[in-house]
């Protein structure tokens, strides 16, 4: 058992309050109200708010806690312990201050094409592990994969994880990061919802700048359209777009976009932001693609030229 210190609050979510924290021995009480002579680790200490923890419904804390319960991987966030404390529930887990978002941002950062190889593979990896055990994680986005000091990637923020079922909200995933199949309010969708957040994240990391970015569900669909072509009739046949006409626009050549990309690079671009989700590269094939055999190598941990920066 462990004691734990509030260090200082990192910012208040939809359910949760965070705090970053120290882990000490256990003192008797769960927390301690000075600073411990001795620190096990750094933390972060999630505390959901009162009205979540006394929901009988399937809140996003209760969510997090299952699918972390399950989830074990390099490159997932390490879920330490969960515990109830003076009518609060708390979920603690592993303490990491950077993420991907930041990075793209950093102007001053130099992000090499083996960087965004060697993130794409843990991306990729700790997705692989929540689509092992049945979960859809509905909500990656760059601020939501964070990055260690050696420059590991984890997915992080499993508050809309679900179990893979029949029927879910089109409303999950920030637009930005939504699937054609989800802005057009399908309720019965899969593991490819999330491959389509991936595609769009690998694009953000070539670009530096999100690649689709509107404020209505409508116009991001015309975006897509805009930005990739408007799909073929065959591809999209099996999606249903009552009350949809989606606007005609052109095939694109993606090279013109991604003047940087290699063509394998564009080649799985190209695969994960299929219109079709049936189309869609699965997270194994995504894996298996020869963009992370070809040239140039990854980059190995503790070697991104960056890290002295963050």
């Amino acid at each position: 058992m462990f004691s734990y210190y509030k260090v200082k609050k990192l910012g208040e979510g939809t359910y949760a309050n965070i705090y970053m924290g120290y882990q000490t021995k256990y003192t008797g009480d769960k927390f301690i109200k000075e600073q411990p002579d001795s620190i096990d680790r750094i933390v972060a200490i999630k505390k959901i708010k009162k009205q979540e923890h006394s929901s009988g419904q399937e809140v996003s804390a209760i969510r997090e806690i299952k699918s972390l319960k399950m989830i074990k991987n390099s490159y997932v966030i390490e879920m330490i312990e969960t515990f109830s404390y003076k009518n609060s529930l708390y979920i603690i887990l592993e303490y990491i201050n950077h993420d991907l978002e930041k990075i793209i941002r950093n102007k001053n950062i130099i992000i090499m094409p083996g960087d965004i190889k060697s993130w794409m593979f843990m991306l990729l990896s700790g997705l692989k592990a929540c689509h092992d055990e049945y979960f859809v994680h509905r909500d990656l986005k760059p601020n939501n994969l964070l990055i260690c000091s050696d420059g590991t990637l984890k997915l992080a923020d499993f508050g809309l994880t679900r179990f893979i079922s029949d029927k879910m909200t089109p409303y999950a995933i920030s637009r930005w990061y939504r699937p054609p199949e989800l802005l057009i309010g399908q309720k019965h969708y899969s593991f490819k919802a999330d491959m389509w957040s991936v595609g769009v994240i690998f694009a953000e990391m070539l670009l530096r700048v999100p690649l689709f970015a509107a404020d209505t569900d409508f116009k991001q669909l015309e975006l897509i359209c805009k930005t990739l072509g408007t799909p073929k009739d065959s591809q999209y046949q099996n999606l249903d777009l009552v009350g949809f006409t989606l606007p005609n626009y052109p095939p694109v050549n993606l090279k013109k976009i991604f003047i940087a990309a290699t063509d394998d690079a564009l080649d799985l671009l190209k695969g994960l932001l299929e219109f079709n989700p049936n189309d869609r590269l699965s997270v194994e094939s995504a894996l298996n693609h020869k963009y992370f055999r070809n040239s140039p190598p990854a980059t190995r941990p503790n070697n991104f030229t960056f890290l002295s920066m963050i």
